[in-house]
């Protein structure tokens, strides 16, 4: 799986555009928890290269950068939990979810 890091906030912008062009998907990891490991791990065992065509995978590190992470909740309006996955479209956030309920067939449905 190819992911972008996201680390700063201009991305949050970038990521608006990009999402009315394509679905962006980002993950927020804690790489203290064993729940976010295991639902990354889950998510990465059933990825396909060709999701890469249909979804912009992008990575959010919740130590290194937890007020990136306060601003995608407040960008998007979506509280923010951990781990977390947002899909977001046109700008918007169409489908989120946590912890063992993060479902690569959920997620990919919705695009």
């Amino acid at each position: 799986m190819n992911w972008k890091k996201l680390t700063n906030a201009e991305q949050i912008q970038e990521i608006k555009l990009l999402s009315e062009e394509k679905p962006v998907m980002i993950f927020k990891h804690s790489t203290r928890c064993s729940i976010s490991s295991m639902s990354l791990d889950r998510l990465q065992r059933k990825w396909k290269d060709s999701d890469a065509e249909k979804v912009e995978p992008y990575y959010l590190d919740l130590i290194a950068g937890r007020n990136i992470s306060d601003l995608v909740a407040k960008e998007f309006r979506v509280p923010h939990e951990s781990p977390q996955v947002l899909l977001i479209k046109n700008g918007d956030v169409i489908y989120d979810n946590s912890h063992f309920g993060i479902s690569y067939a959920d997620l990919m449905g919705k695009i």
